[in-house]
């Protein structure tokens, strides 16, 4: 679990030539509720907000958002983004109870190489980028590491197969599969359809940064 401290301000002009102005000025529109609190309008700044975020929990921080004084613990529950720049245009941050499990996606990352995998022509194909959890915020993983090196062809690592820290508990079905090894026909087929044409390399590359850019 990681926290991190994050100045916000209240906004008191509403609507859309209002939000421009602030995103112009390098503001992010957002609001600020939880259970028991009613929701509060705030402005962050988009350089600080950005380094909020950078550390190794990502858009999973905990956050002690600071707004007239007072501090709430939080987590950004969800990032609109710009549907071209891809730029954050409004931010929801939920207040939490440090003692009470809430619903997260943590991101899952292979580690190593399968050289068995590579070497007979198959491909990892690592079916999610993310795993659904519940855990209080003190309890949060930052990420899933996953060793693929020992991989042979023909292996499937499973939602059960992860070991999960103490607190934390998976959401889904215990047998779907997270990484799965293309054999060499099915391989091809992947590469080739990965192929047929430019826009369906650009539409990965904006995926891509999309999954990895949380801080704009």
């Amino acid at each position: 679990m990681s926290e991190t401290k994050l100045v916000a301000q209240l906004r008191s002009t509403k609507g859309s030539p209002a939000a421009r102005r602030l995103r112009a000025e390098g503001h992010i529109p957002g609001v600020l509720y939880g259970q028991g609190m009613s929701p509060v309008s705030v402005t962050v700044e988009r350089r600080e907000l950005r380094l909020a975020l950078s550390g190794p929990a990502g858009s999973n921080t905990v956050l002690s958002l600071q707004v007239e004084g007072k501090s709430y613990p939080a987590v950004v529950k969800e990032m609109q983004r710009h549907p071209v720049k891809r730029a954050v245009s409004h931010i929801d941050f939920l207040q939490v109870n440090m003692n009470e499990e809430i619903t997260v996606s943590v991101p899952l990352h292979l580690i190593g190489e399968a050289k068995a995998v590579l070497a007979d022509g198959g491909l990892v194909d690592k079916a999610v980028d993310h795993i659904d959890v519940t855990c209080t915020p003190n309890d949060m993983p930052n990420s899933f590491d996953v060793d693929i090196t020992e991989m042979q062809p023909h292996d499937v690592i499973r939602l059960s197969d992860l070991t999960m820290p103490k607190g934390v508990t998976a959401l889904g079905d215990p047998d779907m599969p997270i990484v799965t090894i293309l054999t060499t026909s099915a391989a091809e087929a992947a590469e080739a359809a990965a192929v047929p044409g430019e826009e369906g390399a650009e539409g990965a590359a904006d995926g891509a940064a999309e999954a990895t850019d949380t801080s704009e």
